[in-house]
């Protein structure tokens, strides 16, 4: 089985067998109407992504709202609904989800960088003199109105560290890098044994208000275009060395994400 096959849930398995990235990992599991509510009853708010999805699209946040009386709310790009029972409400998700299997993950309160939510994506790749090295990351602020961060949603792309020492201590930045590192080559040796020939991955992680590390996904086609909107231009140049050893040409057109001011 070819890695490119591999979805969400696939990884998902795959990566939690590992007891150290399981650790790091929200609670995930493929959508029903039963196993949605007991998602959300656990957790107050969950997020459903398409399981095959790219870029952000069709990702929504599912939330109960207690109060008087309890609803049920959730938001779609800048599209927001709330319904008095659940059953309307999954009625509603059902229609958005239009036939396509989703999963629902724990939801994570990220940290927000001027009153929006941000994560950490980072590159892992196959090292021209054999094994593997992450060669950069980037941080993406979400879109004002937006609950994902992608580019292609309106993200905006910052320096990681410019983000998160504003939040973080120097020493522990430094510890947070390494724990990145480390689970970064944990997945790539996980995800081989399941699928062998990887070359590189994307790995999208959060940090939650008790700045807990998670794993949000990881990619198998990760775009390396926000690396052009980093002032360092010796980490887009890095990669796309690394990626020409193994025959790979990216696109560095930068087609919606903006560079964070």
């Amino acid at each position: 089985m070819g890695y490119r096959k591999l979805n969400k849930w696939g990884k998902y398995v795959v990566m939690r067998k590992e007891r150290i990235l399981r650790q790091h990992m929200p609670p995930t599991r493929i959508v029903t109407k039963r196993q949605l509510l007991r998602m959300l009853l656990r957790y107050g708010m969950v997020y459903m992504k398409p399981d095959n999805g790219q870029q952000g699209r069709g990702v929504m946040r599912v939330q109960i709202r207690k109060g008087r009386k309890r609803r049920y709310a959730y938001q779609l790009g800048e599209r927001k609904r709330t319904f008095a029972t659940y059953h309307q409400a999954y009625a509603s998700l059902r229609r958005e989800m239009k036939g396509e299997r989703y999963v629902v993950q724990k939801g994570i309160w990220l940290l927000k960088y001027r009153g929006r939510p941000f994560d950490i994506r980072q590159m892992i790749q196959r090292a021209p003199r054999g094994g593997f090295a992450t060669t950069g990351t980037f941080t993406r602020v979400a879109h004002p109105r937006k609950i994902v961060t992608n580019g292609s949603q309106g993200g905006s792309i910052y320096s990681t560290d410019a983000i998160l020492r504003k939040f973080i201590s120097p020493a522990r930045r430094r510890k947070l890098y390494r724990r990145m590192n480390t689970l970064a080559h944990r997945t790539v040796r996980q995800l081989w044994r399941a699928t062998p020939g990887i070359k590189e991955l994307g790995m999208d992680y959060a940090i939650d208000r008790k700045l807990k590390l998670w794993i949000l996904e990881v990619n198998s086609k990760p775009g390396v275009s926000p690396y052009t909107l980093l002032r360092d231009k010796s980490i887009i140049r890095r990669i796309v060395r690394y990626g020409r050893a193994y025959g790979k040409k990216y696109s560095l057109v930068v087609r919606k994400a903006k560079r964070g001011r």
